[in-house]
């Protein structure tokens, strides 16, 4: 089914701080009934698709769907248990997921079969997902201390911490019954549990991984790297738009060129990571805004970092997931609750550090994890503002049904990739959920930015 989405898309000649208008056309119907979902949580005061505030302490929320139809034990799983039961002989659903044990999760693949288990990071699967948190702290970027890498948030925390995401089904294109349209339920996409990082990577984060490539002698990204290996026996995703193929990872052959390395590209990243003078996060040796999320990076130097970070780049399907509250669909990564001036919920619409609505530079663009009360249904910070973040995906103009732990990933009519989130300089358009944004993966824009997911 393709249904139109709201998208905006900036060519290399559209520089400056961004002010394009977005136009909205939704081909949402009102929603006949609610979509079945396995192991999805859900924020335990949702009402009419929507949160209020923020949640505390910024924890995933622990409520279960304990009785939807396609749950848990109508796929043969004791929901309070994670056991199995007779009814796995006879098949599953695409997407669904059911704990293995205590700390491992499997997930049906897209031919009706169990593939798996795979343990979870955390150690605990509980109503068929993964849950909890990952500290990160052993992850390459976030092993040395320092600004940026073991300081963000208001918990001064390893900038890794990773957050896990349960699966589930929900519809890319919505308009959410808070902002006055109808829920829909037009576009739907299943995707199985993973973890997103809490935090946009930062510029200290980066400069770990410029260091391993520059003056530590490392090497861009195997081949065949940066796969959702916890996915169809090891296959990694789908490609919904070419039936039976799956990821390829990272391309050595045509991608390796868009990684420098060695001593003398030490100037190479200085000068490619300051895409813009007045904007630029980077600099050439650590300074104030360490903390802040990187920018300037293109599609290639992103989805390599999160390699090497032992992660890779979600897939559009998940990002949004994840943003939406799944099948929530929330307004606002965060609820209904309108994002202000202030930068509570979301740095965007150059409100940051003082309310003045008028951009003049790196100023306005905050250290992650600054929104607090912007927190998603699992705990991520800045899903809408500060950077835009690249997913995996080709962009397409219109989606594709049915989408299980599927991603675009033949090519696109327009050879540009699809980012999500919103920026620091745009209006309240783009923080939300549903919103798409295209950009040539080799490009660089200040408002450009990564965040990482990895497997269960």
């Amino acid at each position: 089914m393709a249904s139109a989405t709201r998208r905006a898309r900036f060519t290399p000649a559209t520089r400056g701080v961004l002010t394009a208008a977005v136009s909205l056309s939704s081909g949402a119907a009102a929603m006949a009934g609610c979509t079945a979902i396995l192991g999805i949580q859900e924020p335990a005061d949702v009402a009419g698709g929507s949160v209020d505030g923020a949640l505390p302490g910024n924890a995933p929320v622990n409520g279960q769907d304990s009785g939807a139809a396609g749950g848990d034990a109508a796929e043969g799983t004791d929901s309070s248990s994670g056991s199995t039961s007779d009814a796995d002989a006879s098949g599953c659903e695409a997407g669904a997921q059911q704990c293995s044990g205590a700390g491992a999760v499997r997930t049906c693949g897209s031919g009706g079969a169990w593939v798996g288990p795979w343990e979870c990071a955390t150690g605990n699967c509980t109503q068929g997902a993964c849950s909890g948190s990952t500290p990160g702290t052993a992850d390459p970027s976030c092993q040395d201390g320092g600004s940026g890498v073991q300081s963000c948030g208001s918990a001064r925390e390893s900038c890794c911490v990773s957050l896990e995401v349960p699966g589930g089904t929900y519809d890319r294109t919505y308009s959410s019954a808070s902002d006055g349209g109808a829920m829909g339920a037009t576009d739907p996409a299943s995707v199985s549990g993973f973890r997103l990082d809490k935090y946009d990577v930062t510029v200290g984060r980066f400069r770990q991984y410029v260091n391993y490539l520059t003056v530590g002698g490392g090497a861009p990204p195997a081949g065949g790297a940066g796969k959702h290996v916890h996915l169809n026996g090891g296959l990694g995703l789908a490609d919904g738009t070419n039936p039976g193929q799956f990821e390829s990872g990272w391309d050595s052959a045509d991608w390796d060129s868009n990684i420098p390395t060695g001593a003398g590209a030490v100037a190479t990243w200085n000068a490619n990571l300051v895409c813009d003078a007045s904007y630029a996060t980077w600099t050439p040796a650590p300074a104030g805004n360490e903390s802040d999320p990187i920018n300037c990076v293109t599609w290639f130097e992103a989805y390599a970092f999160c390699i090497w970070d032992g992660g890779f780049l979600p897939s559009e399907a998940e990002w949004e997931f994840a943003s939406a509250g799944g099948r929530a669909q929330l307004e606002y990564p965060w609820g209904s609750a309108a994002p202000g001036t202030d930068s509570s919920y979301a740095i965007y619409d150059c409100d940051y550090p003082d309310a003045s609505g008028t951009c003049s530079g790196a100023s306005n663009i905050a250290p992650v994890g600054t929104a607090q009360l912007g927190a998603g249904t699992w705990g991520q910070l800045d899903l809408a503002g500060d950077v835009f973040q690249w997913t995996l995906d080709w962009y397409a103009s219109s989606y594709l049904d049915p989408w299980v732990d599927d991603a675009n990933l033949g090519s696109s009519a327009t050879m540009t990739r699809t980012l999500r989130g919103g920026n620091f300089a745009e209006g309240t358009s783009v923080l939300l959920p549903e919103y798409r944004y295209e950009f040539d993966p080799a490009d660089r824009y200040h408002g450009h930015g990564a965040r990482c997911a990895r497997s269960p």
